[in-house]
């Protein structure tokens, strides 16, 4: 793919807020609240976004990917409630991964509240398996059941009536998401970028980092180039010699924090099924050549 050039990220102009300086609670928007769990990493950035989702006045909200079983979160969430007087009549989660599913069957029996997901083993014996296209009436409001497959076969995406969409890992607040082998899919996940466009949504609230608002089209459009880039970057290491993974990842992710290559590799396995996909790459194991 000779000439992509390297995507410019529009977020880089935007007033978002610095690494560790998101609130632990803000409320986004009349429907919707943001408690960021205390579980900070490189994969996590400032942590996991939990949301609350509920018509103001209604007296009840649903909780969107509760995040890991802290108590801390539980108590800032639990607080987050009481600040809105409403009680959580449902839990939903994006996808399977604990840093968003941990909490769905505990917190669920402690708010008697049923959870759902695309997964049934997220869901639970007694929870509900989402399809996508449904419509969820719930706390006041409605939510659209979006799917979203790629970073994770199960992965779904919510959207309010607001226009705002809540993504979790299929587009993050900073940087890019991962799509992982061989759980994740890189054809479904740029149709499904393709598909969230397509709602033209007014923000995307991610599972991790700030809520983006400024315009959400363009970030879409940039993760798209994104993909298209790295397949580039991956041909020309093999151009230059690289011929396995461990190789690739060195070439192309060189100034990137060696603490996320492992997550790297399991994204360059991901892209070079799709260029294998493609016919453009021959695969043999860990190693890799051009046809």
């Amino acid at each position: 793919m000779p000439g992509v050039r390297i995507p410019v990220d529009p977020r880089t102009t935007w007033e978002l807020p610095a690494p560790g300086a998101m609130p632990r609670t803000a409320d986004l928007e009349p429907l919707v609240t943001r408690v960021l769990a205390p579980n900070p990493s490189p994969m996590t950035l400032d942590g996991t976004n939990t949301y609350l989702v509920g018509a103001p006045g209604s007296g009840q909200v649903v909780l969107v990917d509760p995040g890991p079983d802290d108590p801390a979160h539980l108590a800032a969430v639990e607080a987050a409630l009481a600040a809105r007087d409403a009680r959580c009549v449902a839990v939903l989660v994006t996808h399977h991964h604990g840093d968003h599913a941990e909490a769905a069957l505990p917190w669920g029996a402690r708010f008697d509240a049923p959870v759902a997901a695309a997964d049934a083993r997220v869901a639970g014996p007694e929870g509900r398996v989402l399809a996508p296209g449904e419509r969820l009436a719930l706390a006041g409001t409605a939510l659209d059941v979006v799917p979203t497959p790629g970073h994770t076969a199960d992965h779904l995406a919510f959207r309010l009536e607001s226009g705002a969409v809540l993504v979790g890992d299929h587009v993050l607040g900073r940087g890019t998401s991962v799509v992982t082998h061989p759980e994740g899919d890189v054809l479904a996940y740029l149709a499904s970028l393709r598909r969230v466009h397509d709602l033209g949504p007014s923000a995307l609230y991610c599972g991790h980092g700030p809520e983006l608002t400024e315009d959400p089209g363009a970030v879409l459009d940039f993760y798209r180039a994104h993909r298209a880039f790295r397949e580039s970057q991956l041909l020309a290491a093999m151009v230059r010699g690289a011929g396995t993974v461990d190789e690739l990842v060195a070439d192309v992710y060189a100034g990137v924090p060696r603490e996320v290559w492992p997550a790297a590799a399991q994204s360059t396995r991901a892209t070079l099924a799709k260029l294998a996909a493609d016919g453009h790459v021959v695969m043999d194991g860990d190693r890799v050549r051009l046809p």
